[in-house]
């Protein structure tokens, strides 16, 4: 069984870009067992504002498709403008090659199709938050 804990996110910041209530209760279940700081912004201009003050700390994000005010994929090209690095995952029930593709252009790492089983979000966790808290360690930033 998996256990979200091992993952031991204690000092990671995620932002949940959804507006969709079982959605948003199945994410924060599952990454706040994980020991992460977990983020909502319901509609995509809250998240905009939020990336706009310089100083939050983000770590990853999930980024739904289709949110109300600004959508996904225009939510993460004004996130890659000021965060490169910032890994984003673009969760979403829309399958055409075309969301698809606008996904990958705008800046994604993954996109991934509802339903999103835990498997597949724990193994996206361990892939984007643990090898970077590796590059944080030997790069001496603890």
């Amino acid at each position: 069984m998996l256990n979200f804990s091992d993952l031991e996110l204690q000092n990671k910041n995620i932002a949940v870009v959804e507006d969709d209530v079982p959605s948003i209760r199945y994410y924060e279940t599952i990454l706040q067992s994980s020991g992460a700081s977990v983020k909502i912004f319901r509609t995509g201009k809250d998240f905009i504002e939020y990336v706009n003050q310089k100083n939050e700390v983000i770590d990853l994000v999930i980024m739904d498709f289709l949110i109300p005010l600004v959508n996904g994929i225009d939510c993460v090209r004004m996130l890659r403008k000021e965060r490169k690095d910032v890994p984003v995952l673009m969760i979403t029930a829309y399958s055409s090659e075309q969301s698809k593709s606008e996904a990958y252009i705008a800046g994604c790492n993954e996109y991934i199709l509802k339903p999103v089983y835990p498997e597949t979000l724990y193994s996206l966790l361990e892939k984007y938050l643990k090898q970077k808290s590796m590059a944080d360690i030997s790069r001496g930033a603890y």
